[in-house]
This record gives C-alpha cells, structure tokens and sequence, in this order.
C-alpha cells in the first residue's frame, strides 16, 4: 500500500522459485527482481537540488521544495536524508501537515512513538481531513501497544472509504490485539463492503479463511504485466502472510514471509517500511525469551 509518490522502473518480467516451505504445506512462492532507484527519481533529485540553490524563492516555496524532495527521498531508501528535509520544511512553514505526517511514519519505524504520537497529532490539528495521518497513528498506537486507541483511528480511517480492503486489515489487527473473536466477526463484516476485481479483496479473504495459502500464493500472478506491479503485490502479500502466521504463533514462517517482503525492495510502501519493524522486534523478543 503505497503512502508516497511512485517511481517508474524498467518492465521485466519475474517466476516461481521453490523455497523451503514456510508452512505445513510446501508451496511456490514467487518471487520478482527486487526494484532500484529509477533514473527519473535521480533526475528529480537534482532538479530540486537546483531549485533550492535559488535564492528568490520565498519560506513557503522554499518549504514546498524540500518536502518534496524528502519525499522522493524516503521513496529511495535515503530516510536520514528525507526527515532532515521534512523537519528543514515546517522550520519555514510550521503549518505543514504533509511534513508532520511523514516525520511521524519516520518516528514509527525508529520505534519513537512519543515522537511519532506528536507529529502525528500536529498532522491531524493542522488538516482535520488527512485520512492518512489517522491511518499512520493508528499504526503508531499498535506498535506502541495501544491497540486500543489505535482502533479508534483506524476504524475512522476505515469509515472515509469501507470499500478498501487495506483499511479493513489494517483495524482487524489492531482489534486482533486486544479481542481475536470479536475481531474476525468485525472483519466478516466489514469484508462485506468489499466489491469489485480488486487483487486486495483476496489478502481479506485469506484472513477470513475462505481461501487457503496455497491457492493464494497461486494466484499472486494474475493479471500482473510487470515486474514493478508483481514487486508491490509481493511486498503488500509477504508482509500480511508474516502478520497471519505470527497471529498463529508461527514464529520461523512468520519471519521468513517479513523477509521476503524486503526482498522486493519497495520503498514506498508501509508493508516494506513495517516488514523491517516485524522483524527487529521478533529477534528482540527471541533473544529476550533465549536470556530469560
């Protein structure tokens, strides 16, 4: 789930590979040819660079420019880079909730959820309509294990748009945290907003057990015509089956699918950004269990 601008990438075509199984029943997984930095965001970059090396650009318009910079930034993998950016802006536009937004999502994978609570907050003064600010403290919340707050964003995040099956998953795992049975009722409902051809439906459906792993896995190729969309429905399908497997105590397939989400590469989406998160804190609990 893309929260930042894309990026084109040259069109190549990915397969299957045999993978040592990471559930009861051996499966294909599929893999895609991890993404690289395109050369239009390289292009960009330096425009902006030029842009800022201006000197008859106003606060504002300054401010402007390096989020946008930060953000193509964060979507290359430079995130100190892109927080200095983001904090430069609202020093020269403290109205700036974009900025805010991303300086929290930034909090949220450093672990600094005070931090991330606060911008987060700001976005959400600044811009009582920024859906996404409810969606990133929301997930702020969860991780910060507040699962019960965060449902409250997130269920508001749900309501602008009940036809997303992101948003859907995305309150089923706060409400997972705090009561499992209610949450799978919830989610059956809320499942029954979804319509359409939309690839997402079938992550939902996984979760509410109407198709089983394998046949999802299968069916990760459909309708896919490069390697870039293959990398986003792998990234997006790897973190969600780590989240499944984990809610199920799965420890070892639950890190090996975390890891296999990285390995697409997609900067730009929270799966990849929060893959990396599931991960440190697994071995944190790991090693504190082994110490125990």
């Amino acid at each position: 789930m893309r929260k930042t601008l894309a990026v084109l990438i040259p069109l190549m075509l990915a397969g299957c590979a045999s993978l040592p199984s990471t559930s009861q029943q051996d499966s294909k997984l599929i893999l895609a040819e991890p993404l690289v930095t395109s050369f239009q965001s390289e292009v960009e970059l330096a425009r902006l660079e030029e842009i800022l090396s201006r000197a008859d650009l106003n606060n504002e318009q300054r401010a402007q420019v390096l989020y946008r910079r930060g953000v193509v930034y964060d979507s290359v993998g430079l995130k100190a880079l892109a927080r200095r950016d983001f904090n430069r802006a609202i020093q020269l536009k403290p109205d700036m909730a974009d900025a805010y937004n991303f300086i929290g999502i930034q909090a949220i994978s450093a672990e600094e959820y005070e931090q991330a609570y606060e911008a987060l907050d700001a976005a959400i003064d600044l811009d009582p309509k920024h859906e996404y600010a409810f969606l990133n403290r929301g997930i702020a919340l969860y991780y910060g294990d507040r699962p019960e707050l965060a449902t409250q964003d997130l269920e508001t995040f749900l309501n602008l748009q009940p036809n997303d099956p992101y948003r859907v998953l995305w309150l089923y795992l706060a409400e997972e945290a705090t009561n499992p049975a209610e949450a799978k009722t919830r989610l059956a409902y809320n499942a029954t907003k979804l319509h359409g051809d939309v690839w997402a439906n079938q992550l939902v459906a996984l979760y509410e057990g109407k198709i089983s792993e394998a046949a999802f896995i299968d069916g990760l190729k459909d309708n896919v015509d490069s390697n870039r969309t293959l990398a986003e429905r792998l990234c997006e399908a790897y973190f969600y089956l780590g989240k499944l497997h984990q809610q199920k105590g799965e420890v070892g397939a639950a890190i090996n699918f975390f890891k296999l989400a990285l390995t697409t590469n997609v900067q730009d989406f929270i799966e990849f950004r929060y893959a990396r998160l599931e991960l440190k804190r697994m071995r944190r609990d790991l090693t504190l269990q082994k110490t125990g």
